[in-house]
């Protein structure tokens, strides 16, 4: 199988759940913009860490809360742009990763590939400061990425940054995917958003998080949304929430699809990376309209994704494990 999608994070051009919006000159994209999209990077490998490739659209089973949808599997996405935001934590124990992150600017071209891009650089401690707009040169990045430095700062505020670099995506006026590439500690410290506010957004405006995360001790593994626990739309997002308390780093990433790496030390940082791009350079975009209620919308809240291939049952499968749609009420938004 040919690379898929050779660009950084596996998100897509319209907002998941979006109206068709209205044509604008940048017609660069790919993908049919039609109402109700939910669109599933999945990526596949046998027990052994290899890549499963040519898989067939009738070969995958992706569920909607537990309803079975009829899936499409889009390859002619080498077009697509990428809306990216960088992500940086300055604060607290950040300073001491610094020294491995200097190579970070090519190691975003890599992952990026030759796929159309504007990327803005972003760094926080108690809250987010731009560093540099988004911009498709790659001057201008390396020049954002320059001011990068560590910051005196008790907080690493992980949730407010991540819903700073969302509403950053939300107001590009492109068809382009919206990425985000966070580097920071696992937990957060210090954030005044909501949490649920913060998951609805991802799903609104179809972001995904990939998640290169520092910290000690060995990666924490969890497994709170995949398929056990809570039911329900409020359940669902209570279980993200506690998630999030967690291991931010971690549910950002599972949350949208992305990848989640922790790294301890430059070899662990450079190998991290190095797997990124070899997934994101090879996984399966899949698609679905999910099935309307009698007001031709999906039902509103939280809704849970799982994606199985029967004729691989030992198979990996990292996939979006979930997507919000309709309006975000007060009691689920109070949610914390």
């Amino acid at each position: 199988m040919r690379p898929l999608l050779p660009v950084l994070l596996l998100s897509a051009t319209l907002p998941a759940l979006a109206q068709t919006p209205a044509p604008t000159d940048d017609q660069s994209y790919t993908l049919k913009t039609q109402s109700n999209v939910v669109l599933v990077p999945t990526t596949v490998q046998t027990k052994h860490g290899e890549m499963i490739y040519e898989l067939k659209p009738e070969q995958f089973v992706v569920e909607d809360n537990g309803v079975s949808q009829t899936v499409r599997v889009d390859e002619d996405t080498d077009s697509l742009g990428l809306s990216l935001v960088v992500v940086v934590q300055c604060s607290r124990a950040a300073g001491y990763e610094y020294p491995k992150l200097s190579g970070l600017g090519s190691m975003i071209d890599g992952i990026a590939g030759d796929a159309p891009r504007e990327v803005a650089i972003v760094t926080y401690g108690s809250a987010p400061l731009l560093l540099g707009k988004f911009s498709n040169s790659v001057d201008a990045m390396a020049h954002a990425l320059a001011q990068l430095e560590p910051c005196d700062d008790p907080e690493a505020s992980t949730l407010d940054a991540v819903a700073y670099a969302t509403r950053l995506l939300e107001a590009r006026q492109n068809h382009y995917r919206h990425a985000i590439l966070l580097i920071s500690e696992t937990r957060d410290h210090g954030s005044t958003a909501k949490p649920a506010e913060v998951v609805a957004a991802l799903g609104r405006t179809n972001t995904v998080v990939d998640s290169v995360a520092f910290g000690p001790g060995k990666t924490e593994v969890m497994s709170d949304l995949k398929y056990g626990g809570g039911s329900g739309p409020i359940g669902l997002l209570v279980m993200a929430v506690n998630a999030l308390k967690k291991n931010a780093a971690h549910e950002l990433a599972a949350l949208s699809g992305g990848e989640y790496i922790n790294f301890t030390t430059q070899r662990g940082f450079d190998e991290g990376l190095h797997q990124l791009s070899n997934h994101v350079h090879n996984y399966y975009l899949l698609s679905f309209q999910p099935h309307a209620e009698a007001n031709g919308e999906p039902a509103s809240g939280m809704h849970r994704i799982r994606v199985r291939i029967p004729d691989y049952p030992e198979a990996r499968i990292r996939f979006r494990e979930s997507y919000f749609a309709g309006e975000l009420d007060s009691a689920a938004a109070s949610t914390n």
